[in-house]
């Protein structure tokens, strides 16, 4: 090797090199921090090889968190004044650092997160809303300890708000929600569908439905005491999610501790959207 940097102005203490290079830095990382390894090495004919690595600092201080509440039609999205913006909500059940935490959606991609999260502290009981488009300059991420700093269409000054960039549109009626932490362990995820038949419409909604059955993080319809990796989910399984709209959202029951099945969802009734704080208990009658 000839010479190994890290952005960030972190400092390296010493190195081993061999098959492997063992890195001492100067300073502990910053949980969850995203950091870039550039590294030049060199062969015995003095051909040269530049690589850059960008990794996350570990963290092993994850929150347990819940899928509270999903938004999946947005309305006058071009109007920052107006503007409904498709959410995400989650809510802390422990505390602990959301530093690499992925969300994924994987009607839009089974293999990139749509967000990954900075290094943020958060206690328990604390609600985390992720807002799936970035309509205004003043919509920005709170990672510190001002949960009221942002702007922008619904932010909350009582919870946490974080904003994915761009403007088009991720999420889906149909779609699979789900969390990962670094060891690609679901922390939560959530099934929508709006059919029930015995198949999924994309590759990638089959795939997500399948990870989720593996790691027990979703069960069949009335199913929970199933065995994980010995079922296959359907559409049949997921939260039934034709009838949202952008102010009748999908919400967890959150008198309930659990999140893993249909059973714990329902759609709430008109007007009822309440990205940052308690669900509303009002719930959608099919006419």
């Amino acid at each position: 090797m000839v010479s190994l940097f890290f952005d960030a102005g972190l400092e390296v203490s010493s190195f081993e090199e061999g098959r492997e290079i063992t890195v001492t830095l100067a300073e502990p990382l910053a949980i969850g921090a995203k950091i870039t390894a550039d590294i030049l090495v060199e062969d015995g004919n003095r051909n040269t090889l530049n690589v850059l690595v960008p990794f996350r600092a570990r963290n092993d201080r994850m929150p347990d968190l819940l899928i509270n509440e999903i938004r999946t039609e947005g309305a006058s999205v071009n109007d920052s004044a107006k503007a409904k913006v498709e959410f995400v909500e989650f809510i802390a059940k422990s505390s602990g650092n959301l530093g690499a935490l992925r969300f994924f959606l994987a009607g839009n991609s089974f293999t990139e997160p749509v967000y990954e999260f900075p290094p943020t502290e958060v206690e328990a009981g604390e609600y985390i809303v992720l807002h799936l488009r970035t309509p205004s300059p003043d919509c920005v991420d709170e990672t510190g300890t001002n949960i009221a700093l942002s702007g922008g269409p619904e932010s909350s000054p009582s919870a946490r708000d974080f904003w994915v960039p761009g403007s088009n549109k991720l999420i889906h009626k149909d779609d699979i929600l789900y969390l990962l932490d670094q060891d690609d362990k679901i922390l939560d995820a959530v099934l929508l569908s709006t059919g029930t038949g015995a198949s999924w419409g994309k590759t990638a909604l089959s795939n997500a439905a399948q990870f989720s059955a593996d790691q027990g993080a979703w069960f069949p319809r009335g199913g929970e005491e199933n065995i994980p990796g010995t079922y296959i989910l359907s559409p049949f399984d997921a939260v039934y999610s034709a009838n949202t709209t952008n102010t009748r959202t999908i919400c967890r029951d959150d008198t309930q501790a659990k999140s893993g099945s249909s059973a714990y969802w329902y759609i709430a009734g008109n007007s009822s959207a309440t990205p940052g704080t308690v669900n509303s208990t009002k719930k959608f009658v099919s006419p």
